[in-house]
């Protein structure tokens, strides 16, 4: 049985479109692709071309950044399109050969429109720690639960056994360490795609500089996060937004060619 959604008063004061109108100008599903790539780019997950995002249409195609690109460098004009088998079907860029984990969790998981993995900075740090990172602030607890562990790598996951293996291993979770290779973050659009990486990242990076003291006192108690973890569903109302603006107005090349 679901858990029945919590009622957040701090939202529910908020005006439909507070300030200045719009908060972002319409954007398409490869923008927005293009958008979440700088933006993670710039909270840690920038290991050279390394990581991949896909993001399911509703014609049962998935968008996806190329191989080639840093995430850094990604416009609208270099997202391609994949079939259910991962084949191209639209776009000039290749592929990641390990498009297949992607796929085999969204075969799985119907709830979900976006697939996300990197080797992310600190992320990589925890990953290859064999440990999950405490949580010492609300921003690292704005997601309730831990990630879950996957201690079973033994390669890259560009195999069909592997890639259903480690689809199992994530089970109905939201995000994901995978031991000695990084991270793996699943949501049901950008939005909560973007709050759940960044704030994997927050977690992994504060608990390292806490532990780095020597001491620390995690927060433990689930009440404590509450109001915290209330904008995982919405994926914290403004920030998706504000962080959007500032990669188009550094670059609004990442928009694509015909955006205007």
């Amino acid at each position: 049985m679901s858990k029945p959604k919590r009622s957040n008063p701090m939202l529910e004061k908020l005006a439909p479109n507070p300030g200045r109108y719009p908060l972002l100008p319409k954007l398409n599903a490869h923008q927005e692709v293009a958008l979440l790539c700088r933006m993670l780019h710039r909270e840690g997950y920038d290991d050279h071309i390394a990581g991949h995002i896909t993001l399911a249409d509703t014609d049962g195609t998935y968008l996806v950044n190329p191989w080639e690109l840093a995430w850094d460098e990604v416009t609208a004009d270099d997202i391609i399109r994949v079939d259910g088998e991962g084949k191209i079907v639209e776009g000039e860029w290749n592929v990641t050969p390990a498009i297949g984990l992607h796929l085999e969790v969204h075969h799985r998981r119907h709830d979900l429109r976006v697939v996300l993995h990197n080797h992310s900075r600190w992320g990589l740090v925890w990953s290859a720690s064999g440990r999950i990172p405490p949580i010492y602030d609300q921003t690292s607890g704005q997601i309730e639960g831990d990630p879950v562990f996957y201690d079973e790598y033994e390669g890259t996951v560009d195999g069909a056994a592997e890639a259903k293996a480690a689809a199992e291993a994530l089970g109905d979770a939201k995000w994901a360490l995978l031991k000695n290779h990084g991270v793996f973050v699943v949501a049901k659009d950008v939005r909560q795609a973007h709050l759940r990486a960044i704030t994997l990242e927050h977690r992994c990076r504060l608990a390292w500089q806490v532990e780095a003291l020597g001491e620390g006192h995690p927060i433990t108690d689930p009440e404590t996060l509450r109001v915290a973890q209330m904008s995982d569903d919405l994926g914290f109302p403004f920030l998706w937004e504000a962080m959007a603006r500032r990669e188009i107005r550094l670059d609004k090349r990442v928009l694509g060619e015909d955006a205007k």
